[in-house]
């Protein structure tokens, strides 16, 4: 009778046993539900820094007679600068690139031994001021400067964002923001409620050009990833 009672005993243990389990389960499982989204926030700006070189060329076979009129043509084009709006500090004069001719085998019957190429650079946060006098330079093609002359890929147009800790904060907030609402969306549609915010991970800002045309206006991009808990 004894051996009777305490197997009875233990199988309603091993049952009781079996049912706590068993929602321990459950409950782990619902603890485990979770939804990953991603956030995303995009601005357009305007470029706050522009690096603009303006490059000409001169060809001759007098180098020192080429040197002194690309002295004179960089006295023209500063000048043409200043009375648009740009400082002396603003511009610089590399160090022109000189072709010889006469060193190459495919060039050495050329009718002019030398080619200058030269550059007067413009290093300013006024790029409005660089969109207007890109608009201008024609003046200096009347004065006998050909503008443009030089290689793009050696010599580009630079246009750059440099305050994007000013809004990388709001920008953050807004892609957190869009993230949260797909969350809430999901948990909707899954007959859940939204819990708390399990892990989260920002991605890395990108600057581009908004299109080729319009380099100095910049699209900027952040997306962010979380994961939530479901109940």
């Amino acid at each position: 009778m004894a051996t009777k009672e305490v197997s009875i005993g233990l199988g309603s243990a091993a049952f009781i046993m079996g049912i706590f389990l068993l929602f321990a389960v459950g409950k782990f499982k619902s603890y485990d539900r979770t939804v990953s989204v991603r956030g995303l926030c995009e601005r357009e700006v305007m470029a706050d820094r522009a690096i603009y070189p303006i490059v000409f060329k001169e060809t001759g076979n007098n180098l020192a007679q080429l040197y002194a009129t690309v002295n004179e043509k960089n006295a023209i084009i500063r000048q043409f600068l200043k009375e648009n709006g740009i400082e002396e500090s603003e511009i610089s004069y590399p160090a022109p690139k000189i072709t010889d001719n006469q060193s190459n085998s495919y060039t050495a019957n050329a009718a002019q031994r030398y080619v200058i190429t030269a550059v007067v650079n413009v290093y300013t946060p006024k790029v409005q001021t660089i969109l207007d006098i890109q608009a201008k330079l024609s003046q200096l093609m009347e004065q006998g400067i050909a503008i443009g002359s030089g290689n793009e890929w050696e010599n580009p147009a630079v246009f750059e964002f440099e305050a994007l800790n000013d809004i990388k904060p709001e920008m953050i907030e807004e892609a957190n923001k869009n993230a949260r609402q797909a969350a809430e969306q999901f948990a909707k549609d899954s007959d859940s409620k939204l819990g708390k915010i399990q892990n989260a991970t920002q991605g890395l800002f990108s600057i581009e050009p908004r299109d080729l045309n319009t380099p100095h206006i910049k699209k900027i991009r952040v997306v962010t990833s979380a994961t939530y808990k479901l109940k």
